[in-house]
């Protein structure tokens, strides 16, 4: 099912708009600057992954392309970098209801690629705020997560997520964590240190920090969730269902 289109402006949603109409047609994700903004980000998150990929077929790089290519950070932004470029391009009613679920999780893998650069990966003595880094490495670990972040926050939306939606965005990361241990022990390259078991620690360290790295993701993705529902009831109000409940109680 889509949203229906407007001859004389954006698109009408659907579930509709019912509250803060003007604010809400303002950031409508169909107008031109908000269309702008997100093929620009789009592609400049594309760019640096092209950046990446050619400096990764130099000579003396430590890491190659298919390595390059196995990163979380690498993946998450290259699916970021489309479906910014597709939402850009594409109105909101030629995309289906579930776009907004898939942008969230995006949102998700995003804000912990900063969050788990910051504390994992960065190194040591980087300060957690600077920007003052290797191009790619800022567009994919400081910009990207920002404007999804703040796109999530502030464009208008009208789909709801469900309780189970968090853990539902937990599957990609899951997946990733289980084909990385895969590859690692094929090829014995892994992907992050704190993946890594032959290291000091062995497994024992590796699970303490998978399981770390996990309950932030389910924290994180709970936040998200929550921030992403708040977003919608600023548009389309409070569900009802509470009220229709209560309401069948007293009829019956």
């Amino acid at each position: 099912m889509s949203r229906r289109e407007s001859a004389s402006g954006p698109g009408e949603f659907l579930p509709p708009v019912r509250r803060n109409t003007a604010a809400n047609r303002a950031l409508h994700p169909d107008r031109p600057w908000i269309r702008a903004v997100r093929i620009a980000v789009g592609i400049f998150v594309l760019a640096a992954l092209v950046q990446k990929t050619f400096d990764a077929t130099l000579p003396g790089n430590d890491v190659d392309v298919a390595q390059l290519f196995s990163e979380f950070t690498v993946q998450g932004n290259l699916a970021l970098g489309l479906v910014l470029i597709l939402s850009g391009v594409r109105p909101r009613s030629r995309l289906p209801l579930w776009w907004d679920h898939l942008f969230g999780a995006l949102v998700l893998y995003l804000v912990m690629t900063g969050i788990i650069y910051v504390v994992l990966v960065a190194p040591p003595g980087e300060p957690w705020w600077s920007w003052d880094l290797y191009w790619p490495q800022m567009v994919h670990h400081r910009l990207a997560p920002l404007v999804t972040a703040l796109d999530w926050l502030l464009v208008t939306r009208t789909v709801r997520g469900t309780w189970w939606r968090p853990l539902a965005w937990l599957g990609y990361p899951v997946a990733f964590l289980a084909f990385s241990w895969i590859r690692g022990g094929l090829d014995g390259w892994y992907v992050y240190d704190f993946l890594d078991p032959t290291l000091d620690g062995g497994w024992a360290t590796v699970f303490v920090s998978t399981a770390q790295v996990l309950v932030a993701f389910l924290v994180v993705a709970a936040i998200v969730n929550a921030a992403g529902n708040a977003r919608v009831a600023l548009a389309a109000g409070r569900p009802a269902r509470a009220k229709s409940v209560r309401g069948a109680g007293v009829a019956a």
